[in-house]
């Protein structure tokens, strides 16, 4: 099968651009695509993503995966997981690895849940 050569046809609504207008029109029509997966990636996350932030503040992967479990079962993934052990640990003014751990253990979780709920004991 033969593919038709219809370039000319295709290029006839740029031929008149100039490189500058080119360059301009293809980074706008990059920001389309783009734009929407930014937009994505801002409002959505994963308990990938979480682990992976949990893992970067210090965390082992067991560690990770267990507050990010627990962030998930109590609906506050959407906060992220590295800003519930933060502000946790803020308010609790301990340090963060020790917020975490008692998160672990199954302990501040009730504190966690009513600070984002917008409460502060």
């Amino acid at each position: 099968m033969k593919r038709a050569d219809d370039f000319n046809q295709k290029r006839e609504h740029l031929k008149e651009l100039t490189d500058e207008q080119l360059e301009r029109r293809f980074w706008e029509l990059t920001e389309k695509i783009v734009d929407p997966l930014i937009d994505l990636a801002k409002k959505n996350t994963t308990p990938s993503i979480e682990r992976s932030v949990l893992l970067r503040m210090g965390f082992s992967s067991i560690e990770s995966k267990a507050i990010a479990e627990g962030v998930l079962d109590r609906g506050l993934i959407a906060k992220g997981a590295g800003h519930v052990v933060y502000k946790l640990a803020k308010h609790k003014e301990m340090d963060i690895r020790e917020v975490g751990q008692k998160l672990i253990d199954g302990q501040l979780w009730d504190v966690a849940v009513r600070l984002f709920e917008g409460g502060t004991k």
